[in-house]
């Protein structure tokens, strides 16, 4: 079942680069599969969630993430009528401008770029799309369309202010109405990635021991769960009883998210997708009573994993392979693959040739940074 104000890909807004539709598929699932045969999503597989790839094979990756975060949002968007393959779409393409290293990274790139324009991810994903993935004849990156390339660039919520560099560039020359909210679908990944990271971290944390179980079962809506699985599995095997817990704690947030958001789209009664995207506010959303519980599991999270000092230290060891392969790429451009540097060569300005070196580290995967660092510099150190 399908409602008014769902995308609807026979209405879609097309593609910068006119195609010929498929005869067995929507547009929004042609979307969704150039995304998965993207180079980009592949080294999703080799990039940090919150912990180094290479440090655990349990841990999750932004790969897991995304998958996870695109289940999560084909569930919700079942549940409200939605189209299921625009919200696959964003959810499977929102982490793709993400750096090695996870927000540390971004964040050590986001200092090397600052006088050059900066560096967000969220833009990142969009150039990747638009211009980087250069697989095809006919265009540069996977020429979506309109709906996903707006999700993508809105579904944390209408772009206002100083819009970034990467996304700039390509909405003047295809207006994503930047001012405006996103498609519900958007919205829905959006929400999605909140639900899937809450609760995977919670069980990474869990499997680093930097907490314990009794420690999460104190915890607001934890507390809940953790008393119901003990009422019907007295005496659970320890890890069976927490992974009943947390899978009862993101089936607590998801059906949150239904519950208010059938609430919210019932008092707003919208036509069309485009009564979602002047509504003025987020649809999509966490109830104040679960969100206000979730800021006390983030901060304990905060505090007793993402500032955990194992974390830490490997935090300031990436920070330098990323300051200090940034400076070495701008000095030595001729170490750039081969294809970059035909790039290189039509360059006018450090700031092209900075944008050129950003986009090729924020597309290496944790091990190949760490390679390139201890190949051509810190070989060098010890020479």
């Amino acid at each position: 079942m399908t409602v008014s104000f769902a995308s609807d890909p026979a209405q879609a807004r097309g593609r910068r680069m006119p195609e010929e539709e498929s005869r067995f598929r929507s547009c929004f699932q042609r979307d969704r599969d150039r995304i998965i045969h993207a180079s980009a999503f592949r080294r999703l597989k080799h990039k940090t969630q919150v912990f180094i790839e290479h440090e655990g094979d349990y841990y999750r990756t932004r790969l897991t993430h995304s998958i996870e975060v695109a289940q999560v949002a084909r569930t919700i968007a079942g549940a409200l009528g939605l189209n299921p393959e625009l919200t696959e779409a964003v959810a499977l393409a929102h982490d793709l401008g993400h750096t090695p290293f996870g927000h540390t990274g971004e964040d050590a790139l986001s200092a090397m770029m600052a006088p050059y324009g900066g560096f967000d991810h969220n833009a990142q994903a969009i150039r990747i799309v638009t211009n980087l993935e250069r697989h095809y004849a006919d265009f540069d990156g996977l020429n979506l369309t309109w709906e996903t390339l707006e999700g993508l660039a809105k579904h944390n919520g209408p772009v206002l202010g100083e819009v970034p560099w990467a996304l700039r560039a390509y909405n003047d020359q295809h207006d994503l109405e930047l001012h405006t909210f996103a498609s519900a679908e958007a919205q829905v990944a959006a929400i999605a990635d909140d639900v899937a990271y809450n609760h995977h971290d919670l069980h990474d944390g869990l499997r680093a021991e930097l907490f314990s179980t009794d420690e999460l079962a104190m915890l607001p809506i934890l507390d809940r769960c953790f008393a119901q699985v003990d009422a019907l599995y007295p005496g659970l095997n320890y890890y069976r009883r927490r992974h009943e817990a947390l899978r009862r704690f993101f089936g607590v947030l998801v059906e949150d998210v239904i519950t208010l958001a059938q609430g919210r789209l019932a008092a707003l009664q919208p036509q069309s997708v485009h009564d979602i995207r002047a509504a003025g506010h987020t649809i999509i959303r966490f109830s104040d009573a679960v969100f206000a519980d979730l800021k006390v599991i983030r901060a304990f999270l905060f505090d007793r994993m993402y500032r955990a000092p194992s974390v830490i230290g490997m935090r300031a060891k990436v920070t330098t392979v990323v300051e200090e392969l940034f400076p070495y790429f701008m000095a030595h451009p001729d170490q750039l693959p081969k294809q970059w540097r035909k790039d290189v060569e039509e360059t006018q300005s450090e700031t092209d040739l900075a944008r050129i070196v950003s986009d090729y580290i924020a597309g290496m995967t944790d091990r190949f940074a760490l390679q390139e660092h201890a190949r051509l510099i810190a070989k060098d150190s010890e020479a």
